[in-house]
C-alpha cells in the first residue's frame, strides 16, 4: 500500500512539476533574450563594494543610469558578498535564487490561505512567475520576492495566538532592509491594542509586534556599528528625500501619490497625496486589525500588505509581487470573477503601453493613459473594499486562527 500510494503522489506531482520546470525554462530564456540589465542588481553590487572600501553610500551613483542608495544602511551590509562573484555568475545566480523564492513564496501564499498542496504550488508558480511584477523583478535583480518571503514566513506560520521565540523576525528583518513593511508592526501593534481595549487578551499581538521591533532595531544598531556615518545620514536626512528614489509621476510608480502626480499634471502631489495616503493608512490598517481580531489573517496579511503599497510615496510596479496571494485570496474564499480580473491587470502589462521615459510624458497623459497606468493602485482600492465586506462574522467566541 505504501508503495502504491508513494507512486500515485509520484504521478500526482510529475505533471505539474514538468510544466513548471518548463515555464521556468522558457521564462529564463526569454529574459536573456530580451537582454535584461539587472540594473538594480549591479547598484546592490556597488553598494557592497562600497562598503568593503568605506566610501560614501549616499554619494554613490550606480550603472550608466547613475543610480543612487536608497535602502537603510543594513542592506549594503548584506550585499558585500556580491562583489565576490564576477558580473555574469552573480546575474546567473540572482535569476536562479528568484526562481526558487518564487517557488517559496507561492507556497507560503497557499499555505496562508488553506490550500498548501504541492501540485498546486508547482501549477501557481508556473503561471505566476509570467506576471508583470515578477518578471520585473527579475529582470531588474530585485529583492521583492526575497523580502515577502520573510514576511509571509513570519506571518503564515503559527496561528495568531501562539507565537513563538521567531515570531517578528521576519518582518523587523524586512523592514530593516526596505521601510515598506514596517507597516506589519504597525499593524501588530494596533492589533494587540485594540484587542486588550475589547476586554481580549492582546498579548500575543504585543508579543509578535516587539519581536519584529526588536529584529528590526537590532539589525539597524548592527549596521550603524558597521557604518556609522552612513547610519546618521540615512536616518536624520536621506530617509526624507523621497526624490532620490525616483519621480513621482513615473509610470512604473504605482502608489497613491504617482497616481495623483499624473492626474493632476505635477512633479509633486504635495498636501493631497499627504491626506489621501494618510486617510488610506488608516482604513486599510482598520480593514487589517478587523479581519486579523475575527480570525481572518489571510485578509488581514494582503489588506496590510496592500495598504502598505499604496501610501508608500514609491511603489514600484514590481513591489507588487503580492498580486500572487491576493489573487490567490479572491479564488479560494469564491470571489472568481474579480481574481480572473485581477490576474489579468498584473500579467497584462498595460501600464507599460503609455508613453513613458525621456521628456517626462507622464505629466501630459490623457484620459486612457491615466487609466492604464493607474491599474495597479484601482486594483488595490478594489481589493481593500472588496476585503472589507468579505471578512468573517463576529461570533460569540472569536477563535483568532488562520482561515
Amino acid at each position: 500500500m505504501t508503495v502504491i500510494a508513494f507512486s500515485e503522489a509520484r504521478r500526482r506531482v510529475s505533471a505539474p512539476l514538468g510544466a513548471c520546470l518548463l515555464s521556468f525554462t522558457v521564462f529564463w530564456v526569454a529574459q536573456r533574450a530580451a537582454h535584461v540589465s539587472m540594473i538594480d542588481l549591479m547598484v546592490y553590487r556597488a553598494e557592497g563594494a562600497t562598503v568593503r572600501a568605506g566610501g560614501d553610500l549616499y554619494t554613490l551613483r550606480a550603472t550608466a543610469a547613475h543610480l543612487p542608495s536608497t535602502y537603510p544602511p543594513f542592506a549594503a551590509l548584506l550585499f558585500t558578498p556580491l562583489t565576490l562573484l564576477d558580473v555574469p555568475s552573480m546575474r546567473t545566480l540572482a535569476t536562479a535564487g528568484n526562481l526558487a523564492l518564487l517557488l517559496v513564496f507561492v507556497g507560503l501564499s497557499m499555505r496562508l490561505v488553506g490550500h498548501a498542496r504541492a501540485g498546486c504550488v508547482l501549477w501557481v508558480a508556473a503561471a505566476a512567475v509570467w506576471c508583470e511584477p515578477v518578471w520585473t523583478t527579475v529582470r531588474y535583480g530585485q529583492v521583492n520576492l526575497l523580502l515577502a518571503v520573510l514576511v509571509l514566513w513570519d506571518l503564515s506560520r503559527r496561528p495568531a495566538e501562539r507565537p513563538d521565540r521567531w515570531a517578528g523576525v521576519g518582518v523587523g528583518l524586512a523592514a530593516a532592509v526596505k521601510l515598506t513593511p514596517a507597516l506589519f508592526v504597525v499593524f501588530l501593534l494596533v492589533t494587540g491594542l485594540v484587542a486588550r481595549l475589547g476586554g481580549r487578551d492582546g498579548g500575543p499581538w504585543l508579543r509578535h509586534a516587539r519581536g519584529a521591533a526588536g529584529a528590526f532595531v537590532g539589525a539597524t544598531l548592527l549596521a550603524a556599528a558597521v557604518l556609522p556615518y552612513d547610519s546618521w545620514r540615512f536616518w536624520t536626512t536621506m530617509v526624507f528625500r523621497t526624490g532620490r528614489v525616483g519621480q513621482a509621476e513615473e509610470t512604473a510608480n504605482q502608489a497613491l501619490r504617482g497616481v495623483l502626480a499624473r492626474l493632476l499634471h505635477a512633479a509633486e502631489p504635495g498636501a493631497l497625496w499627504t491626506a489621501v495616503a494618510a486617510l488610506t493608512a488608516v482604513l486599510g490598517l482598520a480593514v487589517a486589525v478587523v479581519a486579523e481580531l475575527r480570525g481572518g489573517r489571510p485578509w488581514a496579511v494582503a489588506v496590510c500588505a496592500v495598504t502598505a503599497l499604496l501610501i508608500s510615496p514609491v511603489s514600484w510596479s514590481h513591489h507588487w509581487v503580492w498580486c500572487v496571494p491576493v489573487v490567490l485570496l479572491l479564488w479560494t474564499r469564491g470571489h472568481r470573477a474579480v481574481a480572473a480580473g485581477t490576474l489579468l491587470v498584473f500579467c497584462s502589462y498595460a501600464l507599460w503601453w503609455v508613453p513613458h521615459g525621456h521628456g517626462r510624458p507622464e505629466l501630459h497623459q490623457n484620459a486612457l493613459d491615466l487609466t492604464l497606468s493607474a491599474l495597479y493602485p484601482v486594483t488595490g482600492a478594489v481589493f481593500l473594499a472588496l476585503a472589507r465586506t468579505s471578512l468573517p462574522r463576529p461570533g460569540p467566541a472569536q477563535a483568532v486562527t488562520n482561515e
